[in-house]
Formats: C-alpha cells, sequence, structure tokens
C-alpha cells in the first residue's frame, strides 16, 4: 500500500477542477503519487505523467501497478521541452505542474519552448496550472502571454 499523500499534494490536487472523463497531463510527475490519486478523481478519464528522471518514472511504475494495469495511468521518461503527443493521440483536457523548474522561474531558459510543447499538447482552452498561487497558479497559455515571467 501506496503511502498517503503529503498534505501539500493533498492541497494542490484538489484545488485542480477535476472530473470524471477527463485527459491530464502531469508534468514533473517525480514518483507517481499525485497521479495515482488523480486516477481515484478522474474517474474513466486518464492520466499521463511524465518526468525527465527515468529513475523516477522507474519509481512510479513499480509502485503504480493496478493505475497501469486499468489503462486509467501511464508514464513516459521526457523532458517537457521535448514533449510531444503520439501519432494519434488525442490532446490533453487539463495539465499541472508542481515544483517544475521551466515554469517556476528556476531554469526561465526552458520556459519558451516548455510553454510551446504544452500549448501543442492541450486542448483549445484547455487549462494549464502551477504551484505557487492559493494553491494553484493557472498559466494564460495564449499565444500573446508571456504569464511564466
Amino acid at each position: 500500500m501506496m503511502p498517503p499523500l503529503s498534505a501539500r499534494l493533498q492541497a494542490l490536487v484538489a484545488a485542480l477542477p477535476l472530473r470524471p472523463g477527463l485527459r491530464v497531463l502531469e508534468i514533473g510527475c517525480g514518483p507517481g503519487a499525485a497521479a495515482r490519486d488523480l486516477c481515484r478523481r478522474i474517474g474513466g478519464g486518464t492520466v499521463l505523467a511524465i518526468d525527465r528522471s527515468p529513475r523516477a518514472i522507474a519509481q512510479a511504475i513499480a509502485a503504480s501497478g493496478p493505475e497501469i494495469a486499468s489503462g486509467q495511468l501511464t508514464f513516459r521518461s521526457i523532458a517537457i521541452e521535448d514533449f510531444a503527443l503520439a501519432a494519434g493521440e488525442p490532446p490533453f483536457d487539463l495539465a499541472f505542474a508542481f515544483r517544475v523548474g521551466a515554469f517556476d522561474g528556476r531554469h526561465p531558459e526552458r520556459f519558451d519552448v516548455a510553454i510551446g510543447r504544452l500549448r501543442a499538447a492541450l486542448a483549445p482552452g484547455a487549462p494549464f496550472f502551477i504551484d505557487g498561487g492559493a494553491p494553484l497558479r493557472a498559466i494564460d497559455l495564449s499565444p500573446k502571454c508571456q504569464a511564466g515571467r
């Protein structure tokens, strides 16, 4: 049995505007705790969780057997700056990134490429959230906006 989410992650995940059937993209999933919790919250929806660390993805896969077996959760070892939808893969309805340097100001040189990749992966009008608000901050992904700066 997996340990419960930390209080911080509980608050962040609870603040996401989730509903059954969503396709969710988690950027920077680490060992996958939030992704597993999302599976319980979105009913028949699906979650793709990505992280640039192969080690983190291996840990996430090892801890997520039931969610992976159900087809509700998948993982990819890739940085958001290199991410693209697979051939025939539908866009996502919602995306979020908690403590991801390309979006929180720690790696501003990655922001423009990361935002471009994210825009291409989301359905029109799909929201994107990062931590740092109360508790979330919505990021405007319209081409004219450079909200992460």
